[in-house]
């Protein structure tokens, strides 16, 4: 069997695509496979972002995949490091993560997009969470959705399976930008390369703040900041590239980050 995760790295871009035909649906092993390689994506000094996709140009993710099911695979069963699709349950991703939605995204494949931190769909694009239709919880998407879009159309999406296409996505704020399919990776990769020319150790302070606050008052999180209780904060405070930024300020040039 060939591997079904394809990765390319593009200097300091992780580019994975999802390549299980005939729909890039996700079972044990493939979850196993991409959980590795974001833990060492995550693990990897040299890369600064990711950038997930499908293969094809019809399906992103359609999730779970139910053939497997059948076959045997348990719904509970061993997704491996980071929980399903590698990403949803990987601790301490504090790099910055870009979806290109080229097609269909739905169940659990919509719940790996929802990884990402930013998203970007081809006008084709679809989007659904028809796990109510299988008689499963869509358990990732019931926690997140209602935190990302307005509430009452989330409940629709998880209570009905009702499908929506990629304009009424990104009117609710689902998704960031929408592409024709044929520029969609263009403007993916060039989005990618520009957030890998920013400053690392900010973006891993703004991802762990962004996290770790979710859970605290406005307060707490604020103390825990000023106080240096971020690991993440702390050690940007403490970094040559604090100092490189203002320091470039200051001399009216483009910083140069070090990530340390």
């Amino acid at each position: 069997m060939t591997n079904p995760i394809k990765t390319e790295r593009r200097g300091a871009v992780l580019e994975v695509t999802l390549d299980r035909p005939k729909a890039n649906a996700i079972d044990l092993a493939t979850s196993r496979i991409m959980g590795e390689v974001f833990r060492d994506f995550r693990d990897d000094p040299d890369l600064r972002v990711a950038l997930i996709t499908g293969a094809g140009d019809k399906f992103f993710c359609p999730g779970w995949d139910l053939k497997a099911a059948a076959d045997g695979d348990a719904v509970d069963g061993d997704y491996g490091v980071g929980g399903f699709g590698g990403l949803q349950e990987m601790r301490a991703m504090n790099k910055p993560i870009v979806a290109a939605v080229n097609g269909i995204c739905c169940g659990g494949g919509l719940e790996w997009a929802l990884s990402a931190d930013i998203i970007l769909a081809a006008e084709h694009a679809q989007f659904a969470l028809p796990e109510i239709r299988s008689g499963t919880v869509a358990d990732a998407a019931s926690v997140k959705l209602p935190k990302r879009i307005p509430y009452h159309i989330a409940m629709e999406m998880l209570l009905t399976g009702r499908w929506i296409d990629a304009e009424e996505a990104a009117r609710w704020g689902l998704i960031n930008q929408i592409h024709p399919a044929g520029a969609l990776m263009e403007k993916a990769r060039a989005l990618a390369d520009h957030l890998a020319s920013g400053p690392p150790l900010v973006y891993a302070a703004i991802k762990e703040i962004v996290r770790e606050a979710e859970a605290m008052t406005f307060q707490e999180a604020m103390n825990r900041i000023t106080r240096r209780q971020f690991e993440t904060v702390d050690r940007l405070y403490a970094s040559e590239d604090q100092m490189e930024g203002a320091r470039a300020f200051a001399e009216k040039r483009d910083p140069v980050w070090k990530g340390k």
